[in-house]
């Protein structure tokens, strides 16, 4: 299952070429989250932290997905050009912790 974890489209893709079998925008970060952040690796701890706070309030979503990957692969999509300091690694960071209880 391929899973689009962000509030905004990815620019420049068509959603024939994303394959996506989800758009989960409502898990991704407040956009008040997502502007302070703005994708600075120094704020990355932090931005976590305040993220898996938001999760908590989000646990419908997180369910869906972590029962969805307890029966198949799940990929979780993202637009941000940074690979390792995103929403989505964050995210799935969050999920593994899920998945094993």
């Amino acid at each position: 299952m391929r899973v689009l974890v962000d509030r905004l489209w990815p620019r420049g893709l068509s959603k024939e070429k994303a394959r996506i079998d989800i758009w989960l925008k409502e898990i991704a970060p407040s956009d008040q989250l997502r502007r302070w952040f703005s994708h600075d690796p120094e704020k990355w701890g932090e931005f976590k932290k305040r993220y898996f706070k938001e999760l908590g309030s989000k646990q419908e979503l997180v369910s869906q997905i972590v029962q969805q990957a307890r029966k198949a692969a799940v990929t979780l999509l993202y637009g941000a050009k940074e690979e390792r300091c995103n929403n989505a690694t964050a995210l799935q960071e969050y999920l593994k912790t899920r998945i094993k209880d």
